[in-house]
Parts: C-alpha cells; structure tokens; sequence
C-alpha cells in the first residue's frame, strides 16, 4: 500500500519519503538511502522511542507481528579472521545462528555481536539497526518470507522511527543475500 505522499503505508501508520526526513535516520542509513535507487519506495514514520520493540509497535498499531522484519547482528571467526553478517528475519520468525548461520558465515561457533559493537560499528542506535547502510565488511543475509510481505516494517537506526519497504525490495538492498531457512 502507498500513502498519498507514494510512500508506503501500512494500516493506521501514514509515512512520508524517508529521504523528506533525515532527521528521523541515522547518518549511514541517510546516506545509504540517498545512494539507492529503490529509496524512493522507502517511508518513514516518527514513532515514541518505547515502542521501538517489535512487540510493542504490533501492539500500538495493532499490526500482526508478521508485517515486521528484526536485523539482527551475528560474528564467527575462521582462521583467525572475524566473519560479521546482519540477518534480516520476519518478527515472528528467529535466524537460525548456531545452524545455518554458522554454516552460511563458514565459522565454527557464531553468536550474536556484543551490543557495543553492533552500535559503534554500525553508526546506529540498539534497537533500531537496520539492513540500510550496514558497513562495508558485513554481510547481508536476508530470509526469504521477508521479500513476501508486502510492507514491512524495518528499523531506521534510531529508535524513534521505522521505515516502512516493500518486502521484496530487501533483496535489492545492497550485498543482499536471500538465504533459505535462514530462520526458524
């Protein structure tokens, strides 16, 4: 669905172009967007902060958990080099980390980057990390459920506002990977 302004919306939540509010980005994903050709079909909404959670935005715009898609960060190391990847699964789904993960990155042991590490190196705030401008090093895999929603709700770095994509545009997103079973 698309809002009057051509971005997209998604029941009670109207969005505007999310490159119309850099206010409401974390510089790499501003920065991202304005370098992507699919950011004209990316809205943003300005949201309170304590709703940033997944559950907690279903909730108070009585979204299924469904139309949600977490990032989440995850590092191994093989031969003494660190493999990163953010994994981006729908809300009501878990990336499969110690399985196909592990598998995926080619690591022995994969868990999830320390919350101090996934901000400072992602120039994002927790809870609202994003597969928009993820550093250069890190991989993307992307679950292949995501690209079936049809407007999904995606962190924008910060935790005072979502982006709203089309699902599908997940896999065009840069250095995307559709990994299948990535999630449980």
């Amino acid at each position: 669905m698309t809002s009057p302004t051509g971005a997209p919306s998604l029941g009670r939540i109207e969005t505007v172009p999310a490159l119309d509010r850099p206010d409401l980005l974390a510089p790499p994903v501003h920065a991202a967007l304005a370098a992507w050709p699919g950011a004209d079909r990316v809205g943003v909404i300005e949201i309170d902060p304590a709703i940033a959670d997944t559950a907690a935005l279903a909730a108070a715009y009585d979204l299924g958990m469904d139309t949600g898609a977490n990032c989440v960060v995850v590092a191994g190391r093989r031969d003494g080099a660190e493999r990163v990847a953010a994994c981006l699964v729908r809300a009501d789904t878990r990336a499969d980390v110690n399985n196909l993960v592990k598998r995926t990155l080619d690591v022995r042991k994969a868990s999830f980057l320390s919350m101090e590490r996934a901000v400072e190196e992602s120039g994002m705030e927790y809870g609202g990390i994003t597969p928009v401008g993820l550093p250069e090093g890190w991989r993307l895999l992307v679950d292949p459920r995501v690209l079936d929603i049809e407007v999904a709700v995606i962190g924008s770095g910060v935790r005072r506002s979502k982006l709203l994509i089309p699902g599908a545009l997940a896999a065009e997103l840069p250095r995307a990977e559709v990994v299948e079973g990535l999630a449980q």
